[in-house]
């Protein structure tokens, strides 16, 4: 099962730009890994589309896409032809892959409980650890709370940098200031008790 914090777990899956993806050839880079159910299906092409416009600002930040189902290359490469999809599409049909990432099995359908792919996504960082995970997705907004995920990264990494701290430095020696004319009005205070 999927974890944040612990190394996502490695794999080699037939990609539907030709050869095989493995985790591994990303190594250095974060990885969005999405899991969906069936290429050519409305929501699924409404999240293939968002991911796709999506990638530009992704790759600024040195971010791959990533799209996972159980359809063949064939329909793979017939769906990223149709929509224009800029991203590899890696075909798990035995599902391996996808039950490890918890992307397959029981799941809920208008009321039915059925086992499949359950839409979800995987953010893993650069060191190859898990940094977000989407157990249950929607596809409306969802691409753009990825990419806001993969901004928070890049702010995480850029805060051990002090500005905030030098802001307020100003504020500290403000107060020693605004301390010596209490003191100032304690002098003749204590000259009176003598």
């Amino acid at each position: 099962m999927i974890e944040v914090g612990k190394k996502a777990p490695a794999f080699a899956l037939e990609s539907s730009d030709g050869g095989t993806v493995r985790l591994a050839d990303h190594a250095g880079k974060r990885v969005v890994l999405y899991f969906y159910p069936r290429d050519n299906t409305p929501g699924c092409t409404i999240e293939a589309q968002d991911f796709r416009d999506t990638l530009p600002e992704l790759a600024k930040r040195d971010t791959v896409v990533l799209g996972v189902s159980g359809d063949s290359i064939a329909s793979h490469c017939k769906f990223r032809d149709k929509f224009s999809l800029t991203f590899p599409l890696l075909t798990d049909p035995d599902t391996k892959m996808m039950t490890t990432y918890g992307a397959y099995g029981d799941k809920v359908l208008y009321g039915k409980k059925t086992r499949g792919i359950i839409r979800s996504t995987v953010l893993i960082d650069t060191d190859g650890t898990v940094a977000r995970h989407w157990p249950k997705v929607s596809v409306k907004g969802h691409a753009a709370a990825v990419l806001d995920a993969v901004k928070a990264l890049d702010t995480d990494e850029a805060a051990p940098v002090p500005a905030a701290k030098t802001k307020k430095k100003p504020a500290a020696k403000k107060k020693p200031a605004a301390a010596k004319k209490p003191a100032a009005k304690k002098k003749p205070a204590a000259k009176k008790k003598r």
